[in-house]
């Protein structure tokens, strides 16, 4: 038996790739400070501009971690001297184990159990992101209203190179691991991709501060359906080898 995680024998992280099928996505954009975007950031990025994204996944049908509902947020952001540009995650939730431990430990990304969700009410795309009772963050969508390209949505950040912040430490405390990590996906196919006028709504929480990006301008919102694959990525910047701890 080859180890990758714990428990033997039932791993919570699995082995990659992971394939999503027929993954569901509701994506606002909108404006907020440079400031606030410089806020979240580890340093050495910085803002390449002041767009957000929010993306409510329902992942209907991906390997091992069945079926389940993500929200992530993120900032366009740029690694100078490395030619390195794309969304940087500060608030992620999801409702699977699986993948909170999987994008935690695989990626550094900031993961917190919670309880997002997408609804169609009508003529109407909901989002909601949930955590202890508290709607963080709700944006809306009329349903499928103008065909659109994915290109389009990448035209404001370019977010299908995703950064994160990956932190481990030893068990005495120091740092074991302290990098900036880039992915990106893999057999990527685009099914639908629809947009039109998107809203945000945001409440403060001490626990998953999203609040902390207000909103400046609504931008556009979009609403697609892809397949994809969940590969492994690479480090864009070592910490501890470049001697900044």
């Amino acid at each position: 038996m080859t180890d990758f995680s714990t428990p033997r024998g039932a791993p919570l992280v699995p082995q990659f790739p992971i394939q999503f099928r027929d993954t569901a996505i509701l994506t606002i954009v909108y404006r907020t400070s440079r400031q606030a975007v410089e806020a979240v950031l580890p340093e050495p990025l910085v803002a390449a501009s002041d767009y957000v994204m929010m993306h409510y996944y329902h992942m209907r049908d991906p390997d091992w971690f069945g079926p389940h509902f993500e929200y992530a947020v993120q900032v366009d952001a740029a690694l100078p001297g490395a030619g390195v540009r794309g969304a940087y995650s500060p608030f992620i939730m999801l409702t699977t184990d699986g993948g909170l431990a999987t994008g935690r430990e695989i990626y550094g990304q900031p993961k917190k159990s919670g309880k997002p969700s997408i609804e169609v009410n009508g003529d109407l795309i909901i989002g909601r992101a949930e955590r202890n009772g508290i709607d963080v963050a709700t944006v809306t969508l009329p349903y499928k209203q103008t065909r659109a390209s994915i290109d389009e949505l990448k035209s404001y950040i370019p977010f299908t190179n995703n950064i994160n912040y990956k932190f481990v430490p030893h068990i005495d405390g120091r740092p074991a691991i302290r990098q900036l990590t880039s992915r990106e996906f893999d057999n990527v196919v685009v099914h639908e991709c629809w947009k039109g006028p998107g809203t945000v709504e945001l409440r403060p929480h001490a626990q998953f501060p999203v609040y902390r990006l207000p909103v400046e301008s609504f931008v556009e919102g979009f609403y697609w359906r892809v397949d994809l694959t969940l590969v492994f990525g690479r480090i864009i910047h070592d910490y501890l080898r470049e001697g900044k701890e």
